[in-house]
Formats: C-alpha cells, sequence, structure tokens
C-alpha cells in the first residue's frame, strides 16, 4: 500500500477506536485504499461511513447530515480528531461531490438517475443526490433499490380494466352497506384499489382488520375471474417470519368460513377451493439455497403464481423485497400489507415506512376518487384528495378503525399516544406526563412498574405469575405415557398456545436489562418458585427457545418458538420411554418435534427483544427498558411493544428521564425509493 493511503487510513483508526466506526467499515475502506487504489482521506472517510451507516439499517449515506452529527469523543486522540473534523468541515458540498467523482472506486450518476460515468460501471460504490447534497450507496444496495422501484412502478402502472357493476356487486355482498353510519369503510376502499393494480398496500395498526380485507380481496378477484370465466389466479401467501406465518395461516382460515361464498359465486364450492389457507415464510417460498444469499426462485426461474400476499411487510428489508419481485413474472401481481409505524427490519431498508410515508393523508386524485365512489358508493372526504397525488399514493390504503383496541382507552390509547403524540383525539405538549396521566386513568388494560433493579421483588412477582400457566398447564394436563403420540401432540399444541399468555420485552441484549442476563435471572426465579426442575442444566422441560438463525435442514426459520418438553419415544426393543424433545407450532396448525441436539443456533426466550417480537402476539405484554439512554429506544419500539399485546399491556422502568427519551426519538433511515 501506497504512504499515504496508510496515512490516510491511520485517522480513520482512531475514529475505530472511538467507537466511530466498526472492524468492517475500517476493513472496507483499506480494501479500497489498496485495490482502487484510493488516498483522499475525504474519499476514504466517506466509504467508512457509507458501511457504518449500512450497518445502522440505511440504504444509503447523506454525507453532509452524516458529517454534522459526526461527534468526536473527548480522550488521548481527541486533539488528533479534533484537527481532522476541522479539515472535514472546511470541506463544501461541492468539493465533496467533486472529490468522490474523480474516484476510481465510485460510479456518478447525474441527475435523472443515469450513469454518465460509464467506466465505472462496476465500481463498488455509486454516488447520487446532487453537488448540494451527495448520497453515497455501496453498489450492491443501489442495485437493489433500482430493482425494487423498477418492479413496483411497473406493477403500478398496470391498472386492470375491471367492470363497475360487477365489481360493485361483489363489494357490497363482502361489505354489506350499514345504515348505521355513512363513513367510509376503509376496508371495501382496501379492496377495490388493491384489486384495481399490479401493486397494492394496505397498512393499519393492530386490529384494523388488515386479514380480513385481504381474505375478502382474495375472494373478490377469485369470484370476478369465475364470472368472466378466466382461470384463477395462483396465489401465494407469505410472511417474514415462521410465527407471522403460522399467525396469518390460522386468521386466514377462521376468515374463508365467513365469506358469504354463495352470494360471490353461482359455484361456491370453486370459489372456496380457489381461495388459499397455507401461509409460507419468504425464505421457503423463494426456496433458499443452503450456505448461500441466493435462491432457487429468481429472474430465470421464477415462481409459477400470479399474485404474492406479503403480511408483516414492516419487517421486509430491501434485499429481501429485491429477491422477491426478481422471482415475480412479469405480469404477477403483488400485494404489501403491515402495519408502517412499527419498527422496520434489522436489515437496511423500511421498505413499508418509506413507501407509507403519506398515507394518513390519502392524496387519492379525483379520477381515482370518482372510480372509487362507482364501486364502493363513498365520496372521500375532501383532506383525502390531492390533484398532486403520486401515483404509488393512489395504491395505497390505510384502514383507519381498531376492532381490536378503543383510542379512547387502554391500549389502543396508548399507541396512539406514544405514536401520535394525541391523548384522547387531542395533542399533547408532553408524552411522558400524557403517559403518566393516562396509566393512571385506564388501569383495566395496563400499568406500569417502577423499579430500582433487575431482581427487584416486584418484577419477580409479574414474571412467576406470568409464565407459571404455561408451566402449571405443562405438569397438569400431561397425557400418561401409554396415551400415544396424538394425545402428546395435542397436549404440546396447548401448551404452546398457553404460552403465548405472557412475554417479557427487552428492548435490548446486554446489561442487567437486556435478554440474556434477564433470562438467567427469569430461569432462577421461575425455578426458585418450583415452577421448573433442573434448570441448571442446559437442557429442560418447560424451558422456551427461540431460533436465531434459518436452519432449512429442520425447516426452522430464525424467530421460530419452541419448547422443551418430554414426549414417548419407542426404543429399539419396542419399549416407549419419555426422552426430551423440542416441540414447535407448524404452519398448518400442526406441531413438530427436534431432538435438541439437532438445533445449533437458539437462546431461551423468557425474554426477548422487541425486534424478534414482531409477528407474534401475546395476551399479556411487558416492556423493560433500560436504566440508560440507548440509540434503539425510540416511539417505533415502544409502540411495538405495545401493540404486540391483546389484553394487557405492563410498562417497567427505573428512570423517567430514559423514557422521555424514548418518547421524543423517532426511527430515521435513510433510502432513495420514492417512487
Amino acid at each position: 500500500m501506497k504512504a499515504d493511503s496508510e496515512a490516510s487510513l491511520n485517522w480513520l483508526n482512531l475514529l475505530h477506536q472511538q467507537g466511530k466506526l466498526r472492524a468492517l467499515d475500517l476493513a472496507l475502506s483499506r480494501y479500497i485504499a489498496e485495490a482502487a487504489p484510493e488516498s483522499d482521506p475525504c474519499v476514504l472517510l466517506a466509504i467508512a461511513l457509507t458501511s457504518e451507516r449500512n450497518g445502522h439499517g440505511d440504504v444509503c449515506l447523506d454525507l453532509i447530515g452524516a458529517l454534522t452529527h459526526l461527534e468526536l469523543a473527548a480522550g488521548p486522540d481527541a486533539p488528533a480528531l479534533a484537527s481532522i473534523l476541522q479539515m472535514l468541515q472546511s470541506v463544501s458540498p461541492e468539493s465533496w461531490w467533486a472529490r468522490l467523482s474523480q474516484s476510481a472506486a465510485i460510479q456518478r450518476l447525474a441527475s435523472d438517475g443515469q450513469s454518465d460515468q460509464p467506466e465505472k460501471a462496476t465500481a463498488p460504490l455509486v454516488l447520487s443526490g446532487s453537488s448540494e447534497r451527495p448520497i453515497l450507496y455501496l453498489r450492491r444496495y443501489w442495485n437493489y433499490e433500482q430493482q425494487v422501484r423498477t418492479a413496483l412502478m411497473q406493477r403500478i402502472d398496470h391498472c386492470y380494466d375491471l367492470p363497475e357493476a360487477p365489481m360493485a356487486a361483489l363489494l357490497n355482498s363482502l361489505f354489506p352497506p350499514s345504515a348505521e353510519t355513512a363513513q367510509p369503510d376503509w376496508q371495501k376502499i382496501a379492496c377495490a384499489l388493491s384489486a384495481r393494480r399490479g401493486f397494492a398496500v394496505i397498512t393499519g395498526g393492530p386490529g384494523t382488520g388488515k386479514t380480513t380485507t385481504v381474505v375478502r380481496l382474495l375472494a373478490l378477484l377469485q369470484a370476478l375471474a369465475l364470472q368472466q370465466a378466466q382461470p384463477v389466479l395462483r396465489i401465494a401467501l407469505a410472511a417474514p417470519t415462521g410465527k407471522a406465518a403460522a399467525r396469518l395461516n390460522a386468521s386466514i382460515a377462521a376468515q374463508v368460513a365467513n365469506l358469504p361464498l354463495a352470494a360471490l359465486s353461482k359455484t361456491p364450492e370453486q370459489l372456496e377451493a380457489a381461495i388459499p389457507t397455507e401461509v409460507t415464510t419468504l425464505h421457503r417460498l423463494l426456496g433458499p439455497i443452503p450456505d448461500s444469499r441466493r435462491f432457487r426462485h429468481h429472474r430465470s426461474q421464477q415462481l409459477p403464481v400470479d399474485l404474492v400476499v406479503v403480511d408483516e411487510a414492516s419487517m421486509v428489508d430491501l434485499e429481501m423485497l429485491a429477491a422477491l419481485v426478481d422471482a415475480l413474472k412479469p405480469g404477477a401481481r403483488l400485494i404489501l400489507l403491515g402495519d408502517k409505524d412499527q419498527l422496520a427490519s434489522v436489515e437496511a431498508g423500511a421498505i413499508l415506512g418509506d413507501l407509507c410515508q403519506q398515507a394518513s393523508l390519502g392524496r387519492y386524485q379525483d379520477e381515482t376518487a370518482q372510480w372509487l365512489a362507482g364501486v364502493t358508493g363513498y365520496s372521500l372526504d375532501a383532506r383525502y384528495l390531492s390533484e398532486t397525488g403520486r401515483p404509488l399514493d393512489q395504491v395505497i390504503t390505510m384502514l383507519r378503525q381498531s376492532h381490536r383496541f378503543s383510542e379512547q382507552g387502554g391500549i389502543g390509547a396508548l399507541a396512539r399516544l406514544v405514536n401520535d403524540g394525541q391523548l384522547y383525539d387531542q395533542p399533547v405538549e408532553d408524552r411522558l406526563q400524557a403517559l403518566d396521566q393516562l396509566f393512571t386513568e385506564q388501569q383495566d388494560q395496563i400499568d406500569r412498574l417502577s423499579v430500582s433493579h433487575a431482581s427487584d421483588a416486584s418484577l419477580a412477582q409479574l414474571i412467576i405469575k406470568g409464565y407459571q400457566t404455561y408451566l402449571q398447564q405443562l405438569q397438569q394436563s400431561r397425557p400418561a405415557l401409554a396415551a400415544g403420540l396424538a394425545a402428546h401432540d395435542l397436549w404440546a399444541a396447548q401448551v404452546l398456545e398457553t404460552h403465548t399468555g405472557f412475554q417479557l420485552l427487552c428492548a435490548v441484549r446486554e446489561g442487567p436489562w437486556g435478554v440474556e442476563q434477564l433470562n438467567q435471572w427469569i430461569t432462577r426465579t421461575l425455578a426458585g418458585a418450583g415452577l421448573l426442575e433442573g434448570s441448571d442444566a442446559l437442557w429442560y422441560e418447560g424451558r422456551p427457545v427461540l431460533i436465531t438463525r434459518n436452519d432449512y435442514s429442520l425447516r426452522l426459520m430464525n424467530g421460530d418458538i419452541g419448547i422443551a418438553l418430554m414426549r414417548p419415544v419407542e426404543n429399539s426393543d419396542g419399549s416407549i420411554t419419555s426422552a426430551l424433545r423440542v416441540v414447535f407450532p407448524a404452519v398448518d396448525g400442526s406441531v413438530r418435534w427436534v431432538m435438541p441436539s439437532r438445533l445449533q443456533a437458539l437462546e431461551s426466550v423468557f425474554a426477548m427483544t422487541v425486534h424478534k417480537s414482531q409477528g407474534s402476539e401475546f395476551s399479556h405484554t411487558a416492556l423493560v427498558l433500560p436504566d440508560q439512554p440507548n440509540p434503539v429506544l425510540t416511539q417505533e419500539l415502544i409502540y411495538t411493544g405495545i401493540t404486540r399485546s391483546r389484553e394487557r399491556f405492563t410498562l417497567i422502568h427505573s428512570r423517567d428521564s430514559v423514557l422521555r427519551h424514548a418518547l421524543e426519538k423517532r426511527v430515521t433511515r435513510l433510502s432513495g425509493l420514492h417512487l
């Protein structure tokens, strides 16, 4: 390596030592310095920061914004770092643009998004934006973003010629008009808009009826096909995790049973058969190739489907969505469901949040509104109309009424306060003060627990009460050894279902309030209460475990939850004994048993992170916050924790200042996905 390149990297080492850069970020800059070669310190810093931001979920780097917020900690290297920062602050955005453009490692794009440096078509980084605001991408993520943008716009542009009168009749059968209210039924509007084009998004909070809506949408599309003597659509239903897939599977099966099939089709049996109820994970749908990032289905071997519905789309990262659209046939439809306000994927990208930035406003053009009036009978309020609405706005519907929570009480009111800053439909100036008021007034569904340390007696009491139900059922309803495998399968399914009655959620993994230490403490606490036996061993009956890495050979996905239980096994001599196995819920509602020794990547899950809880629901959720501010503490994290609850929510914290920090901070992820 040239001496000047090495000198440029020396001060990047200082940033790494200060915790501003990861070892991976430093390694990328070092590679570029050697391979390009590149010695400009500004260019090498920009490359390192692009990698660093990618590790925090950003698809690209807003260079000027990143430099503005680059803080240098005090320490023995502070003078050197301060001089570096002074040098960087003297470089104008235009100079940054010019220096990055000159690097052999970076391909610059013109204002129309096309490259004006074709000789750099394989450069590892891409420079976008403008000379006033340089935006830098790793090539891989630029390609993903372009792939997704192109695929979605092609589908948005594809408007189906739907017969208005049959559409209106079918929609009225699916959503009978109500004399009680003249307010628009947003589920009905969502069905209409999602049927009209090749891409659609249905977003809404918990209990707003996203699953109900999509099942009726599938019935609408298939009924139209049967009416017109056309082939029914081949449909795939998918979710990011096994847990989310299992939940959607159970919900869809129940919804299909409630459809007015006879009113929709002259052949209701044929219509029912055309509506799928089996849900898979996105990984399984695409067919992962072990030990690689590639899938069996791709542009050259596309999925044999006409429509893909993806639930819990807030958890889908940019790379996964790029793989999905790459595997779709050009004419295949795509529908995304999810809550735009939930936490985004831990990987780079916040697809649903990016797409739904203006979902609450509607922004429907007059042409869209007139078509909706014809097929739904609803005239939209002027506040939802806009002649400057984008094509993307015409395919997004936000469901606005929760059928699970009242916005004026309990969990619903708490979620809205955290997410929108409103209490009882009124904006609040101080969210922490309003939260105190709400917990005082709404104790039937929500409560808070102020604790001084992680082994607080009141927290131990909450944990014992929360987990004793499934642990007691484990013992009390256990079938006799001779009862057979079917009886043990039924028992295991009941234990798994009861286990969803309570879950402790954490914001962080490490420290006294993190998953790792709390799992150990909870195990000791439950054992001390006589609810666990043999918990000093690695494996013991009743241990709940979370899969932390996809295992395709076992058909287990990251996020799947199982419980260790004793099960009859047949010995070589024909005798029956009991052995410990781990039982997991299957997507079809059955259970699967796995030997503990075959599970390679897992952890106990008495406590789990909020991120890992996405796609799951529990009767009672308790969220514990750390006693120190942390970058992960945001409105989205608290909102996601709250909305994992079906019936009750408990907030556990030790310092109001940390809670206030979280209530005032929102996640910001940078991407260029603006359609």
